[in-house]
């Protein structure tokens, strides 16, 4: 027998019966997209299983191309259209990006799609029916990429754990989800959360705006603020809450008790684990925000995989995968549209596949490569060549100090026209080597001197010196004699003392060969060949650096990260950022 109620026109039900219907059309929708995801991947994974075909291979492989299921196929539709099969020359010219359409059909077709959008939009404007709606607003699922519509959907799963290389699109997925969950009419708040507070407006607050524009809505149905910072959807009073983890308790106490938590995400969650108490902060965090909500919690876990397998975070996301309220996705910036991360991005990727594929795995992929003992196992002959410049307008010098250890200037100078940091000399001496002690005052007269003799060397007249941050005697005493000399300028700062970003970034600069080290520079040479973690460290899942024997390598770290600003350009677009 038929239902009355399904008979009725869908411009003559209620507002909240259109959304139903409109969620349950969304729903189903989704699981068509999932099915086809599912389909593609399949596919595309059988489309590069290796042959062994008598026929093909040998073919295949003198042309220098993989023999696949796939090249085999476009092979033989290539042999069919050599043999006269009009469809398949036309199928091989369609796929090679050629179209046997003329300009004029091209341009009829864009103006009929132009259209086809006025006319889209004209209705929806003047639909008396959608008032209480999101015009123009577009489904979430055509602005975030298919292999994460699963997590999206999902309702029945509290913990939602999104680990992926670069340009994996989570925090595009997270802005899409928060701005989503207010718009709805079920009452809903969302908490962001970052270890540090100071982080979240240049981060995952932008995305939240950004998502604003992606899904087709207008920042004026939100008021938008910065302190405290807040995102709130006029309409339905849903807000997004953002704070630090420090910050937590002043969160809840302005938190409207109407609008309950339904999404808590965890930005950045490495930081949790790197500089505070990983597990512990995360069971507290969850018990300060699940209390009262029994139905429609959820928490977002959002992060880049570490290196070491053995890294605490690693540790806890193979934990709370056997759990049965958490799922876990993977996903990498192959699963991306081109036209959404743009050829520039997509250059860097490949250029790092072709230089360091080891690194590529873990930088693009998000893959859990391991840590090499040695730090720098990039290093080798190419680095160490001579300075091509015979003038630098910037110098800059990393400086290590030690009373009974080592005391090491290493120098280096900024070649615009090569794109490249090329190190030029240092001064090195150990008390515990030689026998000999020098007093701060002792090592800044060394210090001018070695000044002195690049100054006359490159013609430089501008010194920065990043000064290791232990060091303020030695600091003072350069600066005391700094202010003697008229000849050029010595800027004295504290050196960034980042061990794990200093060595990446130390690292990225050799991969892509944009620093050369001098044959002048044998100490910092020498160390960069027996720099190594510690063991221990890499079992216990954080690793640093053995101190031993590496203090060129330090004043080689406190160069870079001083320098970096302006060297950060030479290397791909893809890699300016950590």
């Amino acid at each position: 027998m038929a239902n009355n109620e399904n008979l009725i026109p869908f411009n003559k039900r209620t507002v909240s019966e259109q959304r139903k219907i409109q969620s349950a059309g969304g729903r189903a929708s989704g699981e068509a997209r999932r099915r086809k995801a599912d389909f593609r991947k399949t596919l595309n994974v059988l489309l590069t299983v290796e042959i062994d075909s008598e026929e093909w291979k040998p073919v295949l492989e003198a042309l220098g191309v993989e023999c696949t299921l796939e090249s085999a196929l476009n092979m033989a539709m290539i042999k069919e259209g050599l043999a006269g099969n009009v469809k398949a020359y036309e199928a091989v010219a369609r796929y090679a990006g050629q179209s046997s359409r003329t300009d004029t059909d091209l341009e009829e077709q864009a103006a009929k799609i132009q259209l086809m959008q006025a006319h889209k939009e004209k209705v929806k404007t003047a639909d008396p029916e959608s008032e209480g709606l999101e015009r123009n607003s577009k489904d979430p699922h055509d602005v975030i990429i298919p292999e994460l519509w699963d997590i999206f959907d999902d309702q029945d799963h509290e913990h939602q754990i999104v680990t992926s290389g670069r340009a994996g699109t989570k925090s595009s997925f997270a802005g899409i989800l928060g701005i989503s969950t207010i718009v709805s009419d079920e009452p809903a708040a969302v908490v962001v959360l970052r270890k540090r507070h100071n982080k979240l407006r240049k981060t995952v607050y932008k995305e939240m705006i950004r998502a604003i524009g992606r899904l087709g809505l207008s920042k004026d149905d939100f008021d938008i603020g910065v302190s405290p910072m807040e995102i709130r959807h006029k309409r339905t009073g849903n807000v997004i809450y953002f704070s630090g983890s420090d910050s937590i308790d002043d969160t809840k106490g302005i938190i409207d008790e109407d609008k309950p938590i339904r999404l808590v995400i965890l930005d950045e969650l490495t930081e949790f684990f790197d500089v505070g108490e990983g597990e512990e902060d995360l069971t507290n965090i969850e018990a300060t925000f699940v209390r009262g909500n029994d139905e429609s919690f959820r928490m977002l876990y959002l992060y880049n995989p570490p290196k070491n397998p053995n890294a605490p975070i690693n540790v806890w996301c193979q934990k709370m995968e056997l759990r049965p309220d958490t799922v876990h996705k993977h996903v990498d910036y192959r699963d991306v549209p081109i036209s959404w991360i743009g050829k520039k991005l997509l250059e860097s990727a490949e250029l790092l596949k072709e230089t360091d594929f080891r690194l590529y795995r873990w930088v693009w992929l998000g893959e859990c490569i391991g840590v090499d003992d040695l730090i720098y196992y990039m290093f080798n002959d190419n680095h160490q060549r001579e300075p091509e410049a015979n003038h630098y307008k910037l110098i800059g010098i990393g400086v290590d100090y030690g009373q009974q250890n080592a005391t090491t200037y290493q120098a280096a100078g900024i070649n615009i026209n090569k794109r490249r940091i090329e190190g030029l000399e240092e001064f090195y001496h150990s008390g515990r080597d030689s026998g000999k002690q020098k007093s701060p005052s002792d090592y800044a007269e060394e210090f001018i001197k070695f000044t002195d003799a690049l100054y006359e060397e490159y013609s430089c007249s501008a010194f920065y010196v990043f000064v290791d941050p232990s060091a303020k005697g030695l600091a003072e005493e350069i600066k005391r004699l700094a202010m003697q000399t008229r000849q050029y300028g010595i800027v004295i700062k504290d050196a960034e003392n980042d061990v794990a970003v200093g060595i990446q970034r130390v690292q990225k600069c050799l991969t892509y060969q944009i620093m050369s080290v001098s044959g002048n520079q044998e100490n910092l040479i020498r160390e960069m060949g027996t720099y190594e973690y510690d063991p221990k460290s890499i079992e216990s899942g954080k690793e640093k650096p053995l101190k031993i024997d590496d203090h060129c390598c330090d004043a080689w770290r406190y160069l870079t990260m001083g320098l970096w600003d302006k060297i950060k350009y030479f290397l791909p677009a893809g890699e300016r950022d950590e």
